[in-house]
């Protein structure tokens, strides 16, 4: 167990250990499906925290890691098709995400919603390609979005 969830209730915990998995589905849910690659950016990541995440975060990511392709799997089925329903309904949870990060340690909680929204601009940045930038340098709905 992580020594900052000690506070929280098993459900607050479960949403936290989940939540990079929501931010990555979230990010990689487009068109109704699941971009691949984005997906496979996100478990990739996911890892890669256990090992680079500033060190109060380590042992959180360790945990997340353990069970973090069932999760995304889980969720991306839970919320399938990604319509505008389906994608509020998950907005929800993820804010519920802030409001457990609230009863944390403040530094803690802190660099966890830091963590959080680098890795969501990680995930959604996956398949952007310099060509896009270069090619459409002005927003296209449906080609910049996710």
């Amino acid at each position: 167990m992580i020594p900052q969830f000690e506070k929280l209730s098993g459900e607050e915990a479960e949403l936290l250990l989940e939540a990079p998995a929501l931010i990555s589905v979230m990010a990689s849910c487009s068109d109704r499906n699941i971009n691949k690659r984005q997906k496979a950016d996100a478990i990739k990541l996911a890892h890669i925290k256990t090992f680079t995440a500033i060190p109060v975060l380590q042992p959180y990511y360790r945990e997340v890691e353990k069970d973090f392709a069932n999760r995304f799997d889980r969720i991306a089925e839970k919320y399938f098709p990604f319509d505008e329903k389906k994608r509020n309904e998950l907005k929800e949870v993820i804010s519920k995400v802030q409001v457990v990060i609230g009863k944390l340690d403040l530094s803690f909680g802190s660099a966890l919603s830091k963590s959080f929204e680098r890795y969501a601009g990680h995930v959604k940045r996956a398949t952007h390609t310099i060509y896009q930038d270069f090619a459409f340098p002005i927003y296209l709905f449906g080609l910049t979005d996710i």
